[in-house]
């Protein structure tokens, strides 16, 4: 507009843009989660990899803390990092015993690094991959494509080892695990409404 002052940025006011009580925008938010949910992914599976499998329980631990610190809904958030786990543990127990999936060692049960990749997914779904609660459909496409690939990931990178079927077996549950979360996010979203 002709006649106006441009905006001119006070010295020592940040340049990321913040809500009031310092908290980041949902952009910023979202952009610091996938970022976080990344570096919390690879720190895991590279750990596992080399021999630290304390590695990734460690880094998940400090992701989830900052997920929480980061959001006003802290009981609906833990509510959904529990779920998660249940299904991670239901679900990861399941392609073990089946023999579709391997770990260095061959345990009984899902290694602790491996179950921690579940609360680590769980911190995405209010955050960067909240769109997605609104078109279940898609996200279980995205669900039944992303999951195999991020399992195909670890074994590439030698975390874990997949057997004939297990892609299969793993775009059918991503397919039915990832739409199944949203809906349990979108359920917190209501209560938190109702409240």
């Amino acid at each position: 507009m002709v006649g106006k002052p441009l905006p001119v940025r006070a010295p020592g006011v940040a340049l990321t843009p913040r809500r009031a009580g310092g908290a980041p925008r949902p952009a910023a938010r979202q952009a610091l989660n996938l970022l976080a949910f990344q570096a919390g992914w690879f720190a895991t599976v590279l750990g596992a990899a080399h021999g630290l499998p304390w590695l990734g329980p460690l880094a998940v631990l400090a992701v989830v803390g900052l997920h929480l610190t980061l959001t006003a809904q802290r009981q609906s958030e833990l509510r959904l990092i529990t779920i998660a786990i249940l299904l991670g543990l239901v679900f990861e127990h399941a392609l073990l015993h089946a023999g579709l999936v391997g770990y260095a060692g061959d345990p009984a049960w899902v290694p602790l690094w491996m179950l921690a990749l579940w609360p680590l997914f769980a911190t995405t779904l209010n955050a960067s991959l909240a769109w997605f609660k609104s078109r279940l459909g898609l996200a279980a496409l995205a669900g039944a494509l992303a999951g195999p690939l991020a399992y195909a990931g670890g074994e590439a990178l030698g975390a874990i080892r997949l057997h004939e079927p297990a892609l299969w077996a793993l775009a059918a549950g991503w397919a039915l695990a990832f739409p199944l979360l949203l809906a349990v996010a979108r359920l917190g979203e209501a209560r938190k409404g109702t409240s």
